[in-house]
């Protein structure tokens, strides 16, 4: 008989205005890799923050049974200390700080307060190596893509004793490669006896690897499932999450693509820091109206590179090329030109440049076009309400109220709130840089509707994923870019499929 090294039991957790966890119940067995799916908002999140001390003993009702004995955490330190460690969604790491630095932060290298940096530098590369990433420890945090951030993050826990490693979400920000890498490397971590629980919304990942998955639905524990027969479909754990078929990934589109509104013409950047290194090299792209232009690369190709060199200069240096909308030039030197002509940007990284995590949701959707509810510059207060409420219902926003804190909100829902608020702002261009990223896949195919009634609206949209199937299933076009420059540009047909677009992705793009 497998022996339980965890078990979580009628754990019950509130916050003002919600309920987050209502009774809910896990068990996992010691070696397994345990999945645990549900839709934004179900929970998965907090319950993993209840377990390792996040949210401390006496914020929760329930018992954590770990290893047979019961376990009253109120530090993050303490369920360290016996082998727990958590990978958040959100990265916590230093930007200023170097990789080597961020991995030991609290756990230094020292012998009477003097750090042994020699020996921490040796030891990161290690860890670095068993995840797979070639980079200078020395290297600053703030230097490297979300992608690498997040293989540094797991670094920094295999860098503890793990016991039980959790994952909330690791392969959002990774590629097809280095998720196959990542999950491969959950398999060796089996191997070497380390239980690990898997939080992700890509069930291809989850039915891969994991021994068995855990359901929640709205705060509340809905099944557990062996996958050890493989006799458990997508479509079943699907109907779990949602409590409903889904009979399409991908909604219906219809089309009516009309002439180009925006183009940038032989677009080039150089890196921020290291002012030689040229970033985007004489990028040449366009976008009709009503069209949805997909964007595909590989991690380090500069896809987020070219959207956010584009949205008002906040990427790069010595930045030239043209911007041009409907075949007039225009100045996007700052963000504020850039909004001022109809551009928004859906970042990426929600939490550094989309959100003020401390402000309510009604703020954070208005914010990018305030004079939409002022006049003579005093703020309509009501009609920013009324703007800010139908801008929730409008795409789902699961929150209380539109005064709820963001950082309250599930990492889904957080991104459902930086595209309301660039929604508000009624662009006429829209960047959207990974918009599904930590999305489940219910929440997904209201994003995808969202994006086809803006395209049927006549308005022009670049979607960059690093999900191909994604980009096939929504785009009209596509274009590759490796190492900075465009590599293909393909029509969206039936000719077309993954293999085609990592054939492109992989090409050098140097003459």
């Amino acid at each position: 008989m497998t022996e339980t090294i965890l078990e979580m039991n009628q754990i019950t957790k509130t916050f003002p205005g919600v309920k987050a966890l209502d009774d809910v119940n896990l068990k996992v067995k010691k070696g397994e890799i345990h999945g645990l799916i549900g839709e934004n908002g179900a929970g998965k999140s907090t319950l993993m923050k209840v377990l390792s001390g996040v949210h401390p003993f006496g914020t929760y009702s329930g018992d954590i049974v770990f290893n047979g004995d019961v376990c009253e955490f109120k530090t993050i330190n303490q369920s360290e200390a016996l082998g727990i460690v958590i990978i958040h969604q959100e990265l916590a790491l230093v930007p200023e700080l170097s990789i080597a630095e961020n991995i030991f932060l609290g756990n230094e290298n020292a012998n009477k307060g003097i750090v042994n940096w020699s020996e921490t530098v040796t030891i990161t590369k290690e860890l670095l190596n068993k995840v797979g990433l070639d980079i200078s420890p020395q290297e600053k945090i703030k230097n490297i893509g979300v992608g690498q951030q997040q293989l540094v993050e797991i670094a920094k826990a295999l860098s503890k004793d793990v016991r039980l490693l959790i994952l909330d979400e690791p392969t959002a920000a990774l590629n097809e490669e280095d998720s196959e890498n990542l999950l491969n490397l959950l398999i060796e971590f089996k191997e070497q006896g380390i239980t690990s629980i898997l939080i992700s919304h890509k069930l291809k990942e989850l039915t891969k690897v994991s021994d068995s998955i855990t359901i929640l639905r709205d705060g509340k524990t809905i099944e557990s499932l062996s996958l050890a027969d493989n006799k458990i479909s997508e479509d079943r754990i699907i109907k779990g999450m949602v409590g409903r078929d889904l009979s399409n990934l991908y909604p219906e589109r219809n089309p009516e693509i009309g002439d180009v509104v925006f183009e940038v013409k032989n677009w080039s950047a150089y890196h921020p820091v290291t002012s030689e290194r040229k970033i985007l090299h004489n990028i040449n792209i366009n976008v009709r109206k009503g069209e949805i232009v997909g964007i595909a690369g590989l991690m380090g190709a500069g896809r987020t590179e070219l959207a956010m060199s584009i949205f008002g200069k906040s990427y790069g240096k010595k930045i030239s090329g043209q911007a041009i909308k409907e075949g007039k030039e225009i100045n996007v030197n700052d963000v504020s030109k850039a909004i001022k002509h109809g551009i928004g940007y859906v970042s990426e990284n929600r939490k550094e440049y989309g959100l003020i995590l401390i402000d309510n949701v009604k703020n954070n959707i208005t914010v990018a076009d305030l004079g939409k509810v002022s006049k003579n510059n005093f703020l309509n207060y009501n009609q920013e309400i009324n703007e800010a409420e139908s801008i929730r219902k409008r795409i789902n926003i699961k929150t209380p109220s539109i005064f709820q804190k963001a950082l309250n909100l599930s990492g889904g829902n957080q991104q459902k709130v930086v595209l309301g608020k660039w929604i508000f702002t009624d662009p006429e261009i829209l960047i959207f840089d990974e918009p599904t990223r930590g999305i489940d896949v219910g929440a997904k195919y209201e994003i995808y509707k969202i994006m086809n009634d803006l395209a049927e609206n006549g308005k022009s949209i670049i979607m960059i994923s690093s999900e191909l199937p994604e980009l096939l299933g929504m785009c009209d076009r596509i274009y590759t870019l490796a190492e900075g420059r465009i590599t293909g540009e393909v029509d969206n047909d039936e000719n077309i499929n993954q293999e085609t677009l990592m054939k492109y992705m992989t090409k050098s793009g140097r003459s």
